[in-house]
């Protein structure tokens, strides 16, 4: 018969292995399903995400899905264009992408000489920046002469905001609804990531202001 000490030692082992688990799950379940972390490795959003921003994304917006398969369960609502998400890469789903949308199923996208036109109206571009004032032809590829083509049904066409260093929908085509991981929606931290690991300047690196910002 084991005797009262061990039978609480096993009791308190079990006890922190029920709570372990259940944060565990917990800590799944929300991955899953509500919000996940990740971090902006590139410019091509820039400026509105920098290199070495970390940001929360909301997976429940959408809809709750089902994992890996992407299908959708309880329908929310779509993905609206300015809107910011994250998505599997469709030439390479292992690959995170995050972009801005600018059209949805059944729009019309066309750009003339960098200027985005949906539907045959101006796009209300309120978030683009152009570094090069050069203007290509579209024999010279898509950047600055695109379309028009129309955006299949379930699938949204997607910019990065730094339009002329962003390889996106211009390039590789349209995101599958079912690769949307979720609308970005607050920076939990963000530092200068070019700046030394182990020294007084990734301190001095870290963007103090941009901690806590909306993403928009």
């Amino acid at each position: 018969m084991d005797n009262p000490k061990n039978q609480k030692k096993k009791s308190t082992l079990r006890e922190y292995t029920e709570a372990i688990v259940i944060a565990l799950v917990l800590a799944l379940f929300i991955r899953t399903f509500i919000v996940q972390a990740f971090k902006i490795p590139s410019g091509s959003m820039l400026p509105t995400l920098q290199i070495g921003d970390h940001l929360l994304v909301n997976k429940f917006i959408y809809g709750v899905k089902v994992p890996f398969s992407g299908r959708v369960l309880i329908p929310i609502k779509n993905p609206r264009p300015n809107d910011i998400v994250v998505f599997k890469f469709p030439k390479n789903p292992k690959l995170d992408y995050i972009k801005r949308v600018i059209a949805v199923a059944g729009d019309t996208v066309e750009i003339r000489n960098k200027r985005i036109f949906v539907n045959g109206v101006p796009f209300q571009d309120k978030h683009g920046v152009f570094t090069d004032p050069r203007i290509l032809p579209a024999n010279a590829g898509p950047r600055d002469n695109f379309g028009p083509v129309k955006v299949p049904e379930h699938h949204i066409f997607v910019m990065g905001d730094n339009r002329d260093n962003s390889f996106d929908g211009r390039f590789w085509g349209f995101v599958d609804l079912k690769a949307v991981r979720g609308k970005a929606f607050i920076l939990y931290w963000s530092w200068d990531v070019r700046k030394p690991l182990f020294s007084l300047d990734r301190f001095t690196s870290i963007r103090w202001g941009r901690i806590g910002d909306l993403v928009h």
